[in-house]
């Protein structure tokens, strides 16, 4: 089996995911408690929310801290395939948080549609929508490109959260801009109190759209876990490369493979000529291992070979084989 990167490489890696890990914890905590405070100021809800749904990415935050510092770490005597796994399990508990944020966002949406909502000092709601939604912007900017450069599915969760948080400040931005500057408030003369039925509508809205993030991350985080095969594109650039050395190999075949983490586990058998020399097996592998990781970064490639049935009329590496060349000569 053939090891891509050096232990080096993976931590200084790991130290890259870490330190920008970090800086999503940072900008959450400061969003989470802003938000709060504004929330419980201006009677809010779908300020609140937003605070919930910050929360939420402050805990994911600090899940995908902790996977992308475990990941890192090479293979041990608990762990021989690595530890890659711990992204999938960051994934999955993170989309799991988005679900019970978005069930509490609804439960209260809807008592407020019935029961109505006072406010007050809208300006400091819109005020902290607007940073929310700049400072989100900014970091998830951050966590996507470092979570494609390291293909790291923690990173690209913890970024998928702050980037619907981006979406729905802005709409919570909106709702309250079109209260503000409209006024269109109901007043309530005996509860003495002014409501407006587009803020739970919001709030709505903002429990929709995670929960939406929330399915597919579930989806893509779990296939790790229960070794879903490589994208049906990745299996097509193996195949081809494969095909490319042809010429060396009889044909392959149990050709399977999955994904941890980051890291792509690829193995296969290979049937070549039996009389072909040891050493350009070993040559015809190191190629195809080296080309697959060059495509598919990451890879981890097993290769096991087997020797032919010697049917040498259907075999194309015939002529690398003494066999079949001793069968292509012209008879006396």
């Amino acid at each position: 089996m053939r090891v891509r990167s050096s232990r080096g490489e993976r931590t200084s890696e790991g130290r890259r995911k870490f330190r920008v890990a970090l800086l999503s914890i940072f900008s959450n905590a400061c969003l989470v408690l802003l938000k709060l405070v504004v929330g419980v100021v201006t009677g809010s809800l779908s300020v609140i929310s937003e605070a919930v749904h910050s929360g939420i990415d402050l805990l994911a935050a600090l899940i995908a801290a902790v996977a992308v510092r475990r990941a890192s770490h090479p293979p041990d005597s608990g762990h021989l395939f690595g530890h890659g796994k711990f992204e999938n399990v960051s994934g999955v508990v993170e989309a799991l948080l988005i679900f019970a944020a978005a069930g509490y966002i609804v439960v209260e949406s809807l008592q407020r549609l019935m029961e109505g909502s006072s406010f007050s000092h809208l300006e400091s709601g819109l005020a902290v929508m607007a940073v929310s939604a700049a400072v989100n912007t900014m970091v998830s900017a951050r966590l996507f490109r470092v979570a494609k450069e390291t293909d790291s599915i923690a990173l690209e969760a913890d970024a998928l959260h702050l980037r619907t948080d981006v979406y729905t400040s802005v709409g919570v931005f909106v709702a309250i801009g079109v209260i503000l500057l409209t006024d269109w408030l109901v007043e309530d003369p005996v509860a003495n109190m002014r409501f407006h039925a587009l803020d739970p509508l919001v709030a709505l809205g903002v429990a929709v759209m995670i929960m939406r993030a929330a399915y597919g991350l579930t989806r893509r985080s779990f296939g790790g876990l229960v070794d879903r095969p490589l994208p049906e594109e990745e299996d097509r650039v193996i195949r081809e490369i494969l095909g490319r050395h042809d010429a060396g190999f009889v044909e392959f075949h149990e050709l399977r493979h999955r994904k941890a983490g980051s890291e792509r586990h690829i193995d296969l058998h290979l049937v070549v000529a039996r009389g072909t020399k040891v050493g350009d097996v070993h040559a015809l592998c190191d190629s195809i291992e080296e080309e697959i990781g060059r495509a598919l970064p990451r890879a981890k490639v097993l290769i096991h070979v087997e020797p032919c049935s010697e049917d040498c009329p259907s075999c194309r590496a015939r002529e690398a084989c003494e066999c079949g060349r001793d069968l292509l000569k012209p008879e006396a």
